[in-house]
């Protein structure tokens, strides 16, 4: 099978296309036919040092997939060859996404939505997975709970307004003025020019902060958390601030959730989620893709086509 391989830690220029061995699906696992994968800020990260991931014999990056049931081993009820799926596959463990097959355990897989195309449903797990677990999962998020969301217009950002949105919230979001009417168009309440204004000037008691920014960013969010004020972060432990008394900080580390993917397949199918995809991109090209994502200005997701 084609894939691309990282050569050696470290540029974008490491990621090349190989030959690869097909892999066989073992007890519990299916065996997926990719036609899209999804890029993703960790994948260009880890790329870049190799750092806290557990690698295969060769690494492959890639968790977001969206394609078909090539084969299915031994216990497997859930598929059957030829059934449509898609999913984010055994994170933080390597799954091998940008790949014409993926092996993955069967429930770290869901229907893909009916109304998507590969490419739409390749944007969603890992990044709709990170906002699902945080908002609902962690937070609690409900309605009439003020919610703020940064990098809103970004691959979590996005789906986390639509997500938060469907929950009842009101929603506030931080984004570029270029990107203000994009956001409101996802449901956002009100949005918050990062560049021209100070948010912790702008809004304040707010019940749920989620930030895919860390450093300051996750500092500053403590302060417009009213008492019993949820601060939630991505990008690492080390970017969870210590948090006054009367409010809490978390970091949320995204995992396979087929309860999950089914939830955000519904809310598909109700008109109140949708990714955006702002770049498609062959397989062979994985490497301008995630050059096209370090450079931060990405809105949406960014997915590579491989069947």
């Amino acid at each position: 099978m084609r894939a691309v391989v990282v050569e050696q830690w470290g540029g974008a220029e490491n990621l090349v296309e190989r030959e690869l061995e097909r892999p066989e699906p073992g007890l519990g696992e299916v065996l997926v036919r990719v036609h899209a994968a999804g890029v993703n800020p960790v994948d260009w990260k880890t790329r870049a040092s190799g750092a806290l991931i557990a690698w295969g014999e060769v690494p492959v990056l890639g968790w977001d997939v969206s394609g078909t049931v090539e084969a299915v081993g031994p216990g497997v009820t859930l598929y059957r060859p030829g059934d449509e799926v898609y999913g984010m596959p055994s994170f933080p463990r390597q799954a091998g996404g940008y790949a014409e097959y993926v092996v993955a355990p069967a429930r770290h897989l869901a229907p893909k939505p009916e109304s998507l195309t590969h490419v739409e449903a390749a944007a969603l797990p890992l990044a709709a997975l990170t906002a699902w677990q945080a908002l609902v999962d962690t937070a609690d998020v409900r309605p009439g709970r003020r919610v703020l969301i940064h990098a809103a217009a970004g691959g979590v950002g996005h789906f986390a307004v639509q997500i938060a949105k469907a929950r009842g919230a009101y929603v506030i979001g931080t984004a570029s003025a270029a990107k203000h009417e994009l956001v409101r168009s996802l449901g956002a309440d009100e949005v918050i020019d990062y560049r021209a204004v100070r948010f912790e000037d702008a809004v304040s008691d707010v019940d749920v902060v989620l930030d895919g920014l860390g450093g300051e960013t996750a500092e500053r969010s403590l302060s417009v958390l009213r008492p019993g004020g949820h601060l939630i972060t991505l990008p690492g432990p080390d970017d969870v601030p210590a948090a006054p008394e009367g409010v809490r900080a978390d970091w949320v580390l995204v995992e396979p959730d087929q309860v999950g993917l089914r939830e955000i397949a519904g809310l598909v199918a109700r008109g109140q989620l949708k990714p955006l995809v702002e770049a498609v991109l062959p397989l062979g090209d994985a490497a301008k893709a995630h050059e096209l994502g370090e450079r931060g200005r990405t809105t949406g997701k960014i997915v590579l086509t491989v069947a």
